[in-house]
């Protein structure tokens, strides 16, 4: 199967995801608009997303998927990639099991740690209420990370990329119901962000039920045992640590960043996760997507030492990624205000709090390009069993983080918040380029760095054509629902001419290379 054809499965089922995270964001911010009450919501939301990420896309999957491919590939076959899955979820329960427990009982004390010592009483005990009914979803969700790194070690990648899928959608139903109860039974906002925690505990019920059911599809089996430290098992645990360590920098970013915005006006948190809401829809699609579809062919070029197909690997991984990423930046800090106005703004959500979220935005989107290089970058380390490296990355990019936020967050706010993570990101790929280079792994060819000038010039262009239809289409953004569908589509439309005709035009895109990305089979 080839790389686009991978890409096209995950990016695709990735893309109906995050539009129908995108509409759930959208009910969301005129239901709940920004306050005291969605600040306490998403930070608790945050609060299992960071074991989340960590385990969906760093340690667990890259020390898993090698280890597990390989089992049932070789001489064991099925039986031995049973044996062995079945080893690692009779330990990994458990541990996840003591974990979400500690942490329940600790709660207080992590919200306090993230800065939030200064709301009153009744705040403070709803954002603690809010993450610990939350917090079981990491139970849940790190399992169909599990199940999802099976799947994927078959090529069947559609039932771990539609999982997402299925909470915004239980997340959705609950925010209509929840309009529905504050209309017709007096419901409250916070009574709301109640029955919004608990959606997401059951959706992640549903999620796993799902993927369980797909598991089984493919005749694994999975079953839970009397846990034991296998060899097998400590040698994933030994890989995988530095990974969750280089992920849990990442993550400690993350709750860095909610200690700084809860130094911050009522609102903050809430103004950054909408802006988020955006950067992460090309981010999800294409840097997630590459991320997990490179690693296992990767893996097996550089098993067979053939430098030739990892080269080529990572170079199509890189230029097919700043095709789509770099214009994805480029409009989206352009057009900032108006796609915040036309997406969020309604409700409870003023059009100032629209305008104050599209300069967030305008700066984080700065770093896209950064954050998707991160993606399919690290992936070259982890084939090679190199889970460190990324740590040192990490870690670095995390203390520029927070020097940065020290000097911007008095004098630009939320917006200085926003930059200093644009900042880290790009320390982060720095260092991570360096080292590949050092090392030999990688190094990019000069052909590939003329077409992604070309890509900028095209992508400058339309940013050009952006600006003029944006002055344009003004009092469109904040009308109706058509007027507000109308001004989109037609954005959309006049970046998509624009830039594919201009890198086209100048050589941007090389028919050739596109056309051997769809190839079935690698040469």
């Amino acid at each position: 199967m080839s790389l686009l054809k991978n890409v096209g499965t995950i990016g695709g089922l990735t893309m109906v995801s995050r539009v129908a995270g995108m509409a759930r964001e959208m009910i969301f911010s005129r239901v709940l608009g920004a306050n005291a009450v969605t600040d306490a919501w998403f930070q608790a939301f945050i609060i299992p997303n960071v074991f989340r990420r960590l385990f969906a896309e760093g340690a667990f999957s890259a020390a898993f998927v090698p280890m597990f491919s390989k089992r049932l590939h070789g001489e064991g076959g099925l039986d031995d990639a049973r044996s062995f899955s079945n080893d690692v979820l009779s330990v990994f329960l458990p541990v996840l099991i003591v974990l979400c427990a500690i942490m329940m009982i600790f709660m207080p004390w992590v919200i306090f740690a993230l800065g939030d010592e200064g709301s009153d009483p009744a705040t403070f005990a709803m954002e603690v209420d809010f993450a610990r009914i939350m917090f079981p979803y990491i139970v849940l969700v790190s399992l169909v990370t599990l199940f999802t790194g099976m799947l994927n070690s078959v090529s069947r990648f559609a039932p771990g990329a539609s999982f997402p899928i299925i909470l915004n959608f239980v997340l959705i139903a609950a925010l209509l119901f929840g309009e529905y109860a504050m209309s017709e039974m007096g419901w409250s906002v916070m009574q709301v962000g109640y029955s919004q925690a608990w959606a997401v505990t059951i959706g992640g019920v549903v999620q796993l039920a799902w993927v369980y059911y797909w598991t089984r599809v493919e005749g694994f089996r999975p079953k839970l045992l009397w846990p034991r430290i296998t060899p097998e098992v400590k040698r994933l645990s030994i890989i995988a640590l530095p990974a969750a360590i280089g992920g849990g920098a990442y993550q400690i970013n993350t709750l860095v960043q909610l200690y700084f915005l809860n130094q911050l006006d009522s609102g903050s948190i809430s103004y950054m996760n909408y802006a988020d809401r955006l950067n992460q829809l090309p981010l999800g699609i294409i840097g997630i997507a590459l991320s997990t579809a490179i690693l296992p062919t990767l893996s097996r070029f550089v098993g067979a030492k053939n430098k030739e197909g990892t080269d080529r690997v990572q170079s199509d991984a890189i230029e097919l990624s700043m095709l789509l990423t770099i214009p994805a930046a480029v409009a989206l800090a352009v057009c900032a205000v108006p796609f915040v106005t036309m997406l969020f703004q309604g409700g409870r959500f003023s059009v100032e709090q629209a305008a104050l979220t599209g300069n967030v935005l305008a700066a984080l989107v700065l770093g896209l390009p950064a954050y998707v290089l991160v993606k399919v970058l690290v992936p070259n380390f982890y084939a090679r069993s190199d889970t460190r490296t990324p740590v040192y990355a990490a870690f670095i990019s995390l203390v520029v983080f927070v020097v940065m936020n020290f000097i911007l967050i008095d004098r630009f706010g939320v917006v200085g918040v926003a930059f200093a993570s644009v900042v880290g990101a790009w320390i982060n790929v720095a260092y991570l380029y360096v080292v590949l280079v050092k090392r030999g792994y990688y190094a990019i060819p000069l052909v590939l760095v003329g077409r992604i000038a070309r890509q900028l010039v095209a992508a400058a262009a339309m940013g050009v054509a952006l600006w003029f239809a944006r002055d344009l289409l003004t009092g469109y953004f904040s009308a109706g629902l058509f007027a507000r569908l109308f001004a989109l589509i037609v954005l959309v439309i006049c970046a998509a001419v624009v830039y594919f005709g201009v890198a086209f035009a100048v050589g941007a895109i090389d028919k050739e290379r596109i056309a051997a990305l769809t190839r079935k089979k690698a040469a």
